[in-house]
């Protein structure tokens, strides 16, 4: 029995506890934004935010999470699963990913949306090596250019 916290919904499933987070999400929940990418919590297609901090979700087994887990579905909606300071600095977010044109194909979209919300959480107007520290997920398109000016936009935008 695996018992978790999902975009503020109380989860109670009979999945195997040793099921990485990544495959209850995708395979029971149906939570398919959060993406797979190498299964070794190398690219960071997966990440997902766990009480704030950004995991790589194919490398926790499901069993383990003890602490608030939010999905990229959640940022679609920030009411569910986030505190009304997270909703706003997701908003932002989702506006300066917008604004800057960030995705190409989209595949490591997720996972980098929530790296840069858990960088922002923690540090509101981050310098260069603080972006280059805190996003290391990997972008076949390369959209890194885009990813951090999206990230100080969304760091300026404090309205």
């Amino acid at each position: 029995m695996v018992r978790l916290t999902i975009n503020g919904t109380p989860i109670e499933t009979d999945a195997d506890p040793e099921m990485p987070l990544l495959w209850l999400l995708r395979d029971r929940l149906d939570l398919t934004g959060t993406k797979y990418g190498c299964g070794s919590g190398l690219c960071g297609a997966c990440t997902v935010l766990i009480d704030g901090r950004a995991v790589r979700s194919c490398t926790v087994p499901a069993g383990t999470v003890t602490g608030a887990v939010v999905t990229i579905e959640a940022v679609a909606d920030a009411r569910h699963g986030f505190t009304p300071d997270q909703a706003r600095l997701a908003d932002r977010v989702r506006r300066a990913w917008i604004a800057e044109q960030v995705p190409q194909c989209g595949y490591c979209q997720p996972g980098m949306v929530l790296a840069a919300l858990a960088l922002l959480a923690v540090d509101p107007a981050p310098t260069e090596p603080a972006i280059a520290a805190a996003m290391t997920n990997l972008c076949r398109c390369g959209t890194y250019d885009r990813v951090r000016r999206a990230i100080r936009r969304a760091a300026d935008d404090r309205g």
